[in-house]
């Protein structure tokens, strides 16, 4: 082994390189015994020797990344031996000629089978599914070593970090992966930090324009919040002191893409939001102290203000599924301002920072069964579970392992996690495949409902069943959870499997009056026509005469069928999801391209866009910052094309915008007057609402562009009536 940097390398890259060496070596907190020092040297050597050939977009040598997903590593997630060395190795196999033989030979099988999860799929027959190929890959090696899926997050952390070299169709493709897939990964392992870093750099590079946005005006307020808030910590800290009290107390930043997300969800202005700035108190004390001790700060400090009770939220007796552990709590301030406060132990906190990993290094062996646990029970029940596709495998790891959770419980008091939106009959397949199969009702609470019934956290339900129900199709339609999918489809498979014999003697007898050979072949032509995958289901629909006679002789015997010609099947592409309609543009302002505008997100000119080019299909147009174009960007990255749009005044398009105001007399025909006469402008539709002297109106208009819209904004919030106007998606 070559313990010295090679000659590509210039003097002063090698006095780098050794630089960035020495500093993961600082960082790396856990044990370093002699053998793991040896270890990881020998990793970095061989991975610079590597890679000696290899530069970065930037210029720099490729030896900087390996680096610095180790260091990474090691920081920030807390990672020990054999992580760091298989994060300086998690490229040699993908970009140059060493074989995971090679790697075996000189690190071990261990080592090796985690660089065999870290390395992509080259050769996939779809290229459109690529993506979703690498992704499901990744997810499944949280069933045999999660070091795979966190040095990927270590990995994905540097590249978006360095996202600035790469091209804007490739900035789009990566920020949409990252904020769809990596990020709610680092979220349910617990990495708090990595997640908000990586949805703030997503962010970035989706809509730089709201990004900047937030951040200048974080930037603007940050010292007046900051001297506000140590005003506000002083009585509490002087309260303390009397009873004795040690705290570590913190002022943290909100990060941009929540101040975003919550912008969104509240409707509410930057200005409007509080908590953008909050205070952590972390107090160091033994296990079984924890609770009393964090409890014992939160009363102290409602003896100095007065806390917003509606907003008390206890992640300490009932933790989330991702370990978190903290009191959030709002108390409103002497100067009329509400403040935001965590309230957490030492070691709460460093499990939140560094989540999986700070977790597993405070578990005890008689410790019961965490969030983290049940969370992974989960993810390898997916793995497990039969799949459609990989696109659907993907989309239902994340629509259903990265939602947020609901504890409900069993008549008998046993509490079981769910995500949310979960169903009764999602509850009935969490318990038993049988007691789903056969489900009929349920009591939540005492109360009859029906199967769709949707549960909240502290529902109690009873599933009611019966021997002369079988699972239905149609029960697809109200399951949320994978889990429940995966076994509704092997009931109806096993249900329809008692059909099959009843099936066959129909067949054998519709295809003896044919004159025709019921063989396996005429048997999959008809399949084939009717795109059914199964014999099983192939029998039962025979069985149920949903395959008879008519449709057989049709598709085998089409010479003599009624009509001459069979009939035509028409088949409708929905490329921007179930039920989702498009406006047609005839004239548009990319010159050659048709294209489609998504009704989802309603882009304007002036808007940061995708387009996404599909074979045979018209360009679909999407706001970036779409959650469905966020979808499609991280299963089509080939398709995405970065449009920018240029305002043409005589297309106009459809915007909505909300607004609340004051119930005076006037308000409607001042508004409607501002929008006809002044800004000329078509009137769509407009409904108001009435309570208690707010009004509340939703108006569609069509604009021109991003600049007339903002003005129609900023001419209705001077009203002296109006309060607020949002723009609607």
């Amino acid at each position: 082994m070559n313990n010295t940097l090679p000659d590509n390398y210039s003097s002063e890259e090698k006095e780098e390189i050794l630089r960035r060496y020495e500093r993961l070596l600082t960082v790396w907190q856990t044990r370093k015994e002699k053998q793991d020092l040896e270890m990881v040297e020998k990793a970095f050597y061989f991975a610079a020797n590597a890679h000696c050939n290899q530069r970065r977009r930037t210029g720099e040598p490729y030896i900087y990344h390996p680096i610095a997903v180790a260091t990474i590593a090691a920081e920030d997630i807390g990672l020990g031996r054999t992580s760091i060395t298989c994060a300086l190795l998690h490229d040699v196999v993908e970009d140059t000629d060493y074989t995971l033989d090679d790697i075996s030979n000189m690190f071990g099988e261990k080592v090796a089978h985690i660089i065999d999860g870290l390395t992509k799929l080259d050769k996939v027959e779809n290229a459109e599914s690529m993506q979703a190929e690498n992704f499901k890959k990744i997810i499944s090696s949280l069933s045999y070593d999660i070091r795979v899926v966190l040095i990927k997050l270590a990995d994905r952390l540097h590249n978006m970090r360095t996202l600035s070299s790469m091209p804007p169709h490739k900035q789009l493709k990566i920020a949409s992966e990252t904020s769809y897939i990596y990020a709610p990964l680092a979220y349910r392992l617990g990495l708090h930090s990595i997640k908000n870093e990586l949805e703030d750099l997503s962010l970035k590079y989706r809509d730089p324009v709201i990004y900047e946005s937030i951040n200048k005006q974080m930037n603007e307020v940050r010292a007046e919040r900051t001297s506000q808030l140590r005003e506000f910590l002083v009585p509490i800290q002087e309260a303390f002191n009397k009873r004795g009290i040690q705290v570590d107390t913190q002022i943290i930043e909100r990060s941009t893409h929540s101040i975003w997300k919550r912008m969104q969800k509240k409707q509410l202005t930057f200005d409007d939001l509080y908590g953008n700035f909050n205070i952590r108190f972390i107090v160091d004390c033994p296990l079984d102290m924890e609770k009393i001790e964090c409890w014992k700060i939160y009363a102290v400090i409602t003896d100095v203000y007065t806390p917003n009770v509606s907003k008390l939220k206890d992640w300490i007796s009932t933790p989330k599924i991702n370990g978190y552990e903290s009191i959030h709590a709002v108390f409103m301030s002497h100067d009329g301002k509400w403040v935001e406060v965590h309230i957490r132990s030492k070691r709460m906190n460093e499990i939140a920072e560094k989540g999986f990993t700070a977790y597993w290094s405070y578990r005890t062996d008689n410790q019961t069964e965490s969030g983290f646990d049940e969370w992974l029970k989960r993810v390898n029940e997916l793995i497990s579970s039969e799949s459609e596709s990989t696109l659907d495998f993907v989309d239902t790891f994340t629509n259903d392992l990265f939602s947020d959770e609901i504890k409900v419980f069993t008549p008998q008091g046993k509490a079981i996690t769910l995500p949310k939106h979960s169903t009764a009959l999602d509850f009935a397949y969490s318990i038993h495949s049988e007691v789903g199969n056969h489900s009929i009702a349920a009591h939540v609470n005492n109360q009859l409902v029906q199967l769709d019934q949707k549960l909240n956290t502290g529902d109690q339900v009873e599933i009611i069943t019966s021997e002369a129900q079988h699972p239905q199709e149609k029960w697809f339609e109200f399951l949320n959870t994978a889990f429940a999918k995966s076994k509704l489809k092997a009931g109806i498979k096993e249900y329809r499997r008692t059909f099959r014999e009843k099936g066959e003697e129909l067949f054998n007898g519709i295809m003896k009056k044919l004159d025709l050979e019921a063989s396996k072949a005429n048997a999959h032509k008809v399949m084939d026509e009717e795109h059914i995958s199964s014999v099983v289901d192939f029998y039962y629909y025979i069985a149920q005469g949903k395959i008879n006679e008519q449709l057989i002789q049709r598709v085998l015997k089409p010479q003599s069928s009624s009509g001459g010609g069979g009939f035509l099947r028409a088949i409708t592409f929905g490329l921007l999801g179930n039920g989702d309609k498009r406006q047609q543009i005839t004239e548009n302002p990319l010159g050659e391209f048709d294209f489609n505008v998504a009704t989802c997100c309603n882009p304007i000119p002036g808007d940061e866009v995708v387009a996404f080019n599909f074979p045979g299909e018209p360009l679909q147009i999407h706001r970036s910052n779409c959650a469905k174009a966020i979808e499609m960007m991280s299963h089509y990255g080939n398709n995405i094309v970065k449009a920018k749009w240029q305002p043409k005044s005589e297309i106009a398009f459809l915007a909505g915008v909300k607004i609340t105001a004051i119930d005076n007399v006037g308000l409607l025909n001042k508004m409607t007057n501002l929008f006809s006469n002044e800004l000329k402008l078509n009137l769509h539709s407009l409904q108001m609402e009435s309570k208690q002297d707010i009004v509340e109106a939703n108006i569609s208009v069509y604009v021109h562009s991003t600049a007339e819209l903002d003005l129609l904004m900023d001419q209705l919030s001077k009203m002296k009536e109006v309060k607020k106007v949002v723009r609607l998606i």
